[in-house]
């Protein structure tokens, strides 16, 4: 199974999508732990390129200031 590497705005859609069926309870008690942890997953992806897209965003006008 090839692992596709997710956009930030994909894993903020599927946070979302995971936390609209907890809120209409839709989500089966059995299914809540599994999703629980994926979004833990997603969250730390979305942080991770934050945090990247900061320092590269940091260093560009860094240079442009030099």
């Amino acid at each position: 199974m090839s692992k596709k590497k997710l956009k930030y705005s994909e894993a903020i859609a599927e946070i979302e999508e995971v936390l609209e069926q907890m809120e209409n309870e839709e989500l089966d008690v059995d299914d809540l732990s599994e999703k629980v942890k994926r979004v833990s997953e997603l969250i730390r992806l979305c942080r991770d390129k934050l945090t990247k897209t900061e320092d590269e965003v940091v260093k560009v006008l860094n240079e442009i200031e030099d």
